[in-house]
């Protein structure tokens, strides 16, 4: 095996692994974090897990996390470049995945936040409608972003396992 090929492995191992990673938390996040603040609000904004009252963000854990993802998903997308069609496809689907995810993020969910923040620390007020709608929103747009989450985390266990199984193609492409 070319260290080229051993090099991608263990980008797609990491990749896996930190998709993997991601699902799980995004899931429970949803679930569980945003199912106690999106109870009722606007008087359930006061369980949003920001500001001095919390001693970790979700940004502390899924930024970090984000940069692994970037590092990896690139990593072997580079790595694998001169690999069979099929699994260029695969990588290319990891990392589209993850390019939208990292697009919504900041343009879609950080100005929700500063919504709900402003709500819940009084700065913005908001009728139950209004804040139920904006709930409804995140809830919505968060399960798009668990489902790119899962097609990445797919993406990239598919790509390991075509690796793994040796369905890689040794020789250079042109």
């Amino acid at each position: 095996m070319s260290p080229r090929v051993r090099i991608m492995q263990t980008f797609l191992w990491a990749s896996t692994l930190a998709w993997g990673i991601g699902l799980g938390a995004k899931l429970f996040d949803l679930l569980v974090v945003a199912g106690a603040w999106g109870a009722a609000p606007p008087a359930s904004f006061a369980l949003l897990p920001y500001g001095p009252r919390y001693p970790v963000s979700p940004g502390d854990f899924f930024q970090p996390l984000s940069a692994l993802m970037a590092l990896t998903v690139v990593g072997a997308l580079v790595a694998g470049w001169r690999q069979s069609r099929p699994l260029r496809r695969w990588l290319l689907v990891g990392v589209s995945a993850f390019v939208l995810i990292w697009a919504i993020t900041p343009t879609i969910f950080w100005p929700m936040i500063n919504a709900q923040y402003a709500i819940a620390t009084g700065k913005a007020t908001a009728s139950a409608a209004e804040a139920a709608a904006l709930t409804a929103r995140w809830i919505a747009w968060d399960g798009f972003r668990i489902a790119l989450i899962a097609i990445g985390f797919l993406a990239s266990l598919r790509t390991l396992t075509l690796a793994t199984q040796g369905l890689i193609h040794t020789q250079v492409r042109p």
